[in-house]
């Protein structure tokens, strides 16, 4: 049987995009350590409809 660990999975959302008003929407999926970091992540990533890096901040 499996272990239960305290990885989660997270979802990071392109914080320029949405306030930009351009339709559509950049998100990633990526793990984090529950235990380790408590608070939300944030990652700059690769928008593709912006065509630049921007910073995508852990929702939900």
């Amino acid at each position: 049987m499996a272990k239960r660990g305290n990885r989660i999975q997270v979802i990071l959302e392109c914080t320029e995009h949405k306030a930009s008003g351009v339709p559509g929407m950049s998100r990633y999926i990526t793990t984090k350590n529950k235990k380790n970091t408590t608070e939300r992540l944030e990652l700059k990533k690769f928008n593709r409809i912006l065509k630049k890096m921007t910073l995508h901040k852990e929702i939900k």
